[in-house]
């Protein structure tokens, strides 16, 4: 279940980079919507990988795997927030709602949730053994 809601960020926060690039190339508004809601839908899907990260994170503190769950949360924890950010510059006025510090934010929300996704896929490997 957990792999499944990460799938969301995952998949958000990177197309609304590509979403981003393109408004960057085309200057055509409607890609700016698209990296909003794209984002938008990452933060809601964020929210619940964040809640399940500190269970998680509250469970392994007790058992010997607690620093893969506590380096997960906060990834998780700073992925959100620089989501948040991110949609806050995305919604200022749509010509100049990306620039360089939205595509930064973007370009920071993606990385941190593909390296959460990495660091989850190896504790439950690691777990597995």
């Amino acid at each position: 279940m957990h792999g499944l809601l990460l799938a969301f960020p995952v998949a958000l926060f990177t197309f609304a980079l590509f979403t981003d690039i393109a408004y960057l190339q085309t200057a055509e508004i409607q890609w700016t919507n698209f990296s909003s809601w794209l984002i938008v839908g990452a933060l809601l899907g964020g929210a619940l990988v964040l809640i399940w990260s500190i269970i998680l994170a509250v469970v392994a503190w007790r058992l010997a795997h607690r620093q893969p769950s506590l380096i997960y949360a906060v990834l998780i924890a700073i992925m959100w927030i620089a989501g948040l950010v991110n949609a806050f510059q995305h919604s200022q006025d749509g010509w100049s709602s990306v620039g360089v510090t939205g595509l930064i934010l973007s370009i920071i929300s993606a990385a941190l949730a593909l390296t959460a996704s990495w660091v989850a896929h190896r504790t439950v490997r690691e777990m597995a053994r």
